[in-house]
């Protein structure tokens, strides 16, 4: 079941027409959204930064687009699924028709939640991607429904035996993983992809520059970060919606420990339980 405007729907019943510019042009944009004892995780967080992303892709708001009514959408389909922890994909895509240029700039969207799984592994190994690069711009931060770049990287990741893949822009920096952002750590420094190197604009990512702003041992740099510096980082990991942080082990044949990624993650559950 899924909601589509409002309306209940049956998965079966809900389909795609050959107009739909998600569909077509990838004209749209979704949030990954956890909830927790019913409760939506960073709520604002996230619907503030889809509202930014629909006036950067000029497409209409209407009134009613509220923060309530964004978590009511997202509740009322959780009521009807009788889920408490779950996975919610909420995508916004532009109602027109038209080729490239769209007859109107009116949205719609639907909302889709699963069981809330979140595979923690102990051991997680990353390498690079280097088949098709991140472009740097403001685009790359969106959450768009253009993913092309991430299936690609999750195939090859698949075929080469890991667990994620590091993708690279075109000057050959750093970007993110295929599902989060990257955090390096070095010495009591953590550095995490600069927003121009068009990594996406993570919620996590967000909250956890904020929480290491102000902590009493680490300092966080946001800045262009070269592949070769992760064979001298102490550690590494990733960060998401779903999964908060996940540690990374190995990269090649450098293996990492995962003392310091612990001690971050525990102050940023404790920042989550509170929020």
């Amino acid at each position: 079941m899924i909601n589509y405007n409002g309306e209940l729907k049956a998965t079966e019943d809900f389909q795609t027409v050959l107009t739909n510019r998600a569909f077509k042009y990838g004209d749209g944009l979704f949030e990954t959204i956890k909830v927790r004892g019913g409760k939506i995780i960073f709520a604002e967080d996230h619907y503030f930064r889809l509202m930014a992303s629909m006036r950067m892709l000029r497409m209409d708001i209407t009134m009613n687009f509220s923060l309530e009514f964004f978590e009511d959408q997202i509740l009322k389909l959780l009521s009807q699924l009788n889920l408490t922890d779950a996975r919610v994909r909420f995508t916004v895509f532009r109602e027109a028709e038209g080729f490239y240029l769209p007859t109107r700039n009116t949205s719609s969207f639907f909302v889709e939640a699963t069981e809330l799984n979140i595979p923690h592994k102990s051991s997680y190994e990353v390498d690079l991607f280097k088949d098709y690069y991140v472009y740097s711009g403001i685009l790359s931060t969106l959450k768009t429904n253009n993913r092309i770049l991430n299936v690609l990287a999750s195939n090859y990741g698949a075929e080469q035996g890991l667990d994620n893949c590091l993708l690279l822009n075109e000057s050959k920096h750093l970007v993110e993983a295929i599902n989060g952002n990257l955090f390096v750590i070095k010495g009591d420094v953590i550095a995490t992809p600069a927003l121009s190197e068009g990594c996406i604009k993570g919620i996590v990512r967000k909250k956890l520059i904020e929480l290491l702003k102000v902590h009493p041992k680490f300092s966080i740099e946001e800045r262009a970060i070269s592949p070769f510096e992760l064979l001298k980082a102490d550690e590494l990991f990733i960060s998401n919606s779903i999964i908060g942080i996940q540690p990374i082990t190995k990269y090649r044949k450098r293996e990492f420990e995962t003392v310091k990624t612990q001690e971050i993650r525990e102050g940023f559950e404790k920042l989550n339980s509170t929020t």
